[in-house]
C-alpha cells in the first residue's frame, strides 16, 4: 500500500484583523481523513472510533454490510466484530442509540435538554394531548413488562395518528418514536432489525447531568467539528445529522475553494500517514456531497433509489480511499447464500496504477474474509 506522509500544518494570514489559516486542498483533505481515523495507524477499539465520530449511523441497508459495521471495520479492520457494538449497546451502555444514530453514553447529557423540550410542533403537542392516556399505558407497560418490541404494545389511542405516508394510523410506532425524542423512552436493544423499547431509566444512567441547550449547542458543534476535521459553519439544511459547526475552531480558507471554512485547531501541524479505505456510502467522510465536491474534487451519488438503467456505479457503490485521495467506486454485493462477496466493478475514477490495484483488492479480500465470504470477481 502506498502511504503518503505529511504536515497537517496551515499557515495563519489576517484577513479583516481575524488570523485565517491558509491551506491548499491536500493539507484540507487530510486533515478531514485524519479526523475520521482513516489514516494510518488504525484505532484499536470501538469506543474511541465512536467518541471521535461522535456517532455510527444505523441504515437498514445491508447490500454488503449494515453501514454502521462497515464504518467500524474501514476504522478498525478485522478487530472489529458486529458483537462488540451490541455488547456496548446492550449491556455495557457505553453507547446509545437514538433518532438512528449510536452515540457514546458520555454525551448523552448533550441532548437531554433537547428531549426535554420536545416537541415544538403543535401538531404533535396535540396528538400527545389527546392520547395521554395511551401515552401512560405505553410507560406504565414499558414500566412493568419492558423492553418489548412494539407489537408487544396495545395500540389505546383515543386518535389515531393521521400522516399521508406510511406513519398513517402506526400509532404504537409513533407514541414509542415521540417518547424516544421527548426521553421517557429508550432503544434497550434489537432483536434481529427490530427494536427493544424500554423506559429511558433503565437505558440511561441515573443522575446523567442536564447540560442546557445553548452550551449543548456549542458542544456538539465543537464535537462535529473535531470528528470532521474541517467543515463549514453554516451548510443547507439535511436530514440526520447537521454538516455545519457553527462558530466552533478557528477561520480558515483553502486555495481554490471559495468561502471561509472552520478549522479544528487541534489537527493543524499534525503528521498525515495516509492508507487504502473502502468505505460505507453513509461514512461520514462523504456525507457531505457539498464538501466532497469542494475538497476531494469527488463526485458520488448513493444510487439505490435510481432504477437499475440509470446507475453508474450501482447499487450499493463503496467509495475507495487511498491515501488523502478518493479515486473510485466499488459496486458489490454479498451473496450470504453462495458464501460470496461478487465484486461486480471496480470503477476507477483515475487509471489505477498496479500498486493502487493490489492495495484496493488487498482491502476487498480483507472485506470478503471479515464478512466470513470469499471475494469472487477480482482480476
Amino acid at each position: 500500500m502506498r502511504t503518503v506522509t505529511d504536515s497537517l500544518s496551515g499557515v495563519a494570514d489576517m484577513v479583516d484583523g481575524v488570523g485565517v489559516h491558509q491551506l491548499d486542498r491536500a493539507q484540507a483533505r487530510r486533515i478531514a481523513v485524519r479526523a475520521q481515523l482513516l489514516a494510518a495507524p488504525r484505532p484499536t477499539d470501538l469506543l474511541t472510533v465512536v467518541r471521535q465520530l461522535t456517532l455510527l449511523q444505523i441504515d437498514p441497508t445491508a447490500a454488503v454490510a449494515p453501514s454502521a459495521d462497515l464504518v467500524a471495520w474501514s476504522r478498525l479492520g478485522s478487530l472489529y466484530q458486529p458483537a462488540q457494538l451490541q455488547r456496548a449497546l446492550e449491556r455495557d451502555r457505553t453507547l446509545f442509540e437514538h433518532q438512528a444514530m449510536v452515540r457514546p453514553m458520555a454525551d448523552l447529557g448533550l441532548y437531554l435538554a433537547a428531549m426535554a423540550g420536545w416537541p415544538s410542533h403543535e401538531r404533535q403537542r396535540e396528538w400527545l394531548r389527546r392520547n395521554d392516556s395511551f401515552r401512560r399505558d405505553v410507560l406504565d407497560l414499558l414500566g412493568r413488562s419492558g423492553p418489548l418490541l412494539s407489537r408487544d404494545i396495545p395500540d389505546t389511542c383515543a386518535v389515531p395518528w393521521p400522516s399521508s405516508g406510511w406513519t398513517n394510523n402506526r400509532n404504537v410506532t409513533q407514541m414509542l418514536e415521540f417518547l424516544v425524542l421527548r426521553g421517557e423512552v429508550a432503544i434497550a436493544g434489537r432483536q434481529g432489525r427490530q427494536r427493544l423499547w424500554d423506559v429511558a431509566e433503565r437505558v440511561y444512567p441515573v443522575g446523567t447531568a442536564v447540560v442546557d441547550l445553548e452550551q449543548a449547542r456549542r458542544a456538539r458543534n465543537e464535537r462535529r467539528l473535531r470528528a470532521l476535521g474541517i467543515a463549514r459553519a453554516k451548510t443547507i439544511v439535511t436530514p440526520g445529522e447537521p454538516a455545519e459547526v457553527g462558530d466552533a475552531g478557528e477561520p480558515a480558507v483553502v486555495e481554490g475553494v471559495p468561502g471561509v471554512w472552520r478549522v479544528d485547531p487541534a489537527a493543524l501541524g499534525q503528521p498525515f500517514t495516509g492508507r487504502t479505505a473502502v468505505l460505507s456510502p453513509f461514512d461520514r467522510l462523504v456525507h457531505d456531497r457539498v464538501r466532497l465536491a469542494e475538497l476531494f474534487e469527488y463526485e458520488y451519488v448513493l444510487e439505490m433509489y435510481k432504477p437499475k438503467a440509470s446507475r453508474r456505479w450501482g447499487y450499493f457503490a463503496l467509495p475507495i480511499l487511498h491515501g488523502d485521495r478518493l479515486v473510485g467506486k466499488v459496486d458489490a454485493t454479498a451473496d450470504r447464500r453462495r458464501g460470496t462477496l461478487v465484486v461486480h466493478t471496480v470503477h476507477e475514477d483515475v487509471p489505477f496504477t498496479p500498486e493502487l490495484t493490489r492495495a484496493v483488492h488487498d482491502e476487498l479480500h480483507d472485506l470478503a474474509a471479515w464478512l466470513k465470504l470469499t471475494a469472487e470477481g477480482l482480476r
